[in-house]
């Protein structure tokens, strides 16, 4: 699967996810995970998709993929700070909301002259 390919999967699966076909957006995903485990958009995508399905124990297990592979993203960090809220954690959702707002600052600082 060429990597256009695969973005394409995981925007079709955001694209059933909006529409509300849940069993179609999982599938696609499904898909693109099979054939590049590797892709952070498609388990931060998968997270995501969870979270709003109030599946937080799925969303942290697909965060914590995403996370693994790209541990300074911002918002994989906001998302884990959410899942974890939600979940009843608030040290650890306010631990991954002050690793959000570092990321943020650090893309700021890269944006001034």
């Amino acid at each position: 699967m060429t990597p256009d390919e695969l973005q394409s999967l995981i925007d079709d699966a955001s694209y059933h996810h909006a529409m509300g076909q849940e069993a179609q957006a999982l599938e696609k995903l499904s898909i693109a995970l099979n054939s590049h485990p590797e892709s952070f958009e498609a388990w931060h995508t998968l997270a995501e998709i969870n979270f709003s399905n109030r599946n937080f124990d799925k969303a942290l297990e697909a965060a914590e993929k995403a996370h693994a592979i790209r541990p300074e993203d911002l918002y994989i960090n906001t998302t884990l700070s959410r899942v974890w809220m939600e979940k009843g954690n608030k040290a650890k959702a306010e631990h991954f909301g002050a690793q959000a707002k570092i990321q943020s600052w650090k893309e700021q600082l890269k944006e001034k002259p």
